[in-house]
């Protein structure tokens, strides 16, 4: 049974059938649910190869009528919604740096049945920290009324947080601005990618793409195969086809093996992405 479809059960048994009176308005949990599942997706950033960290600090913004009809039961909804981003972590294999935490607040530029979902990691003062390293780069700032907030004082080592999406949004994957890189250490060439603008680090030789959570960067897209392609960091760095359905396409061009340049624009299924190198 998928996380969703447990998450709307447990929500049918609560305190005697008041959400369902509750939920009539356009906005649903189950959306909710789904925009922080696709927040920690689109958010999730990796360490190493056994550790892909997501954001634990969330806030949904709803519209003035939708936030006083859910806010008398905004305690019990958001310890339901954290439940749900943890089994869903699980089943994708994602950690947290410090406990999770769902919030409700009132969004007066949000009409009835919109909402936003804005997030951030923050580190408990018992949670594992990262690997020693070069600092990430600081998060731009969000636009009024969207997606990702600053925290006050980011953990050591936390990966980067997202900036705001155009205000309005429902549902959608939030719109990121891309870190600036930071200075490399020991003057070594540095790897990355970005997708929609959040940035995974390539600190191994082979970077795994695909829609399985086995791929070292996992792409939710149905157009994606669940090992679609191979990127190798070096002089030059390449990217190879996987035996996908779909094939790649590295700028403009259909491909099976091409090789990567700084900048390059990578599209797989629905999805773009762009490789990055810099040199120390």
């Amino acid at each position: 049974m998928g996380v969703l479809k447990k998450f709307e059960q447990r929500l049918e048994g609560l305190v005697n059938g008041t959400f369902a009176k509750v939920f009539k308005s356009e906005v649903q949990p189950v959306e909710i649910a789904g925009a922080l599942q696709r927040e920690c997706d689109n958010n999730a950033t990796i360490w190493n190869r056994d550790r892909t960290v997501v954001p634990n600090d969330f806030i949904v913004e709803l519209s003035t009528p939708d936030f006083e009809r859910l806010s008398p039961y905004s305690g019990q909804l958001g310890d339901e919604l954290a439940g749900m981003v943890r089994d869903y972590a699980k089943q994708q294999r994602y950690t947290f740096m410090g406990p999770i935490k769902v919030h409700l607040e009132k969004a007066d530029d949000l009409d009835t049945g919109l909402y936003r979902v804005r997030s951030r990691t923050l580190a408990s003062s018992t949670s594992q920290q990262p690997p020693a390293g070069p600092a990430p780069a600081a998060p731009a700032a969000g636009r009024p009324g969207g997606y990702g907030y600053p925290p006050a004082a980011a953990p050591a080592g936390a990966p980067p947080m997202p900036a705001a999406p155009p205000p309005g949004a429902r549902g959608s994957a939030p719109y990121l601005q891309r870190p600036a890189p930071g200075p490399a250490a020991g003057g070594r060439t540095r790897y990355w990618i970005e997708i929609n603008g959040a940035r995974h680090q390539i600190s191994r030789p082979t970077l795994v793409l695909g829609r399985s959570t086995e791929a070292d960067v996992r792409i939710d897209d149905p157009g994606v195969s669940r090992r679609h392609c191979e990127i190798r960091t070096g002089t030059p760095s390449t990217i190879q086809d996987l035996g996908s359905t779909n094939g790649i396409v590295v700028d403009g061009q259909h491909t099976t093996r091409a090789t990567l340049r700084d900048g390059s624009r990578i599209v797989v299924g629905s999805t773009t992405i762009i490789y990055r190198q810099a040199e120390g």
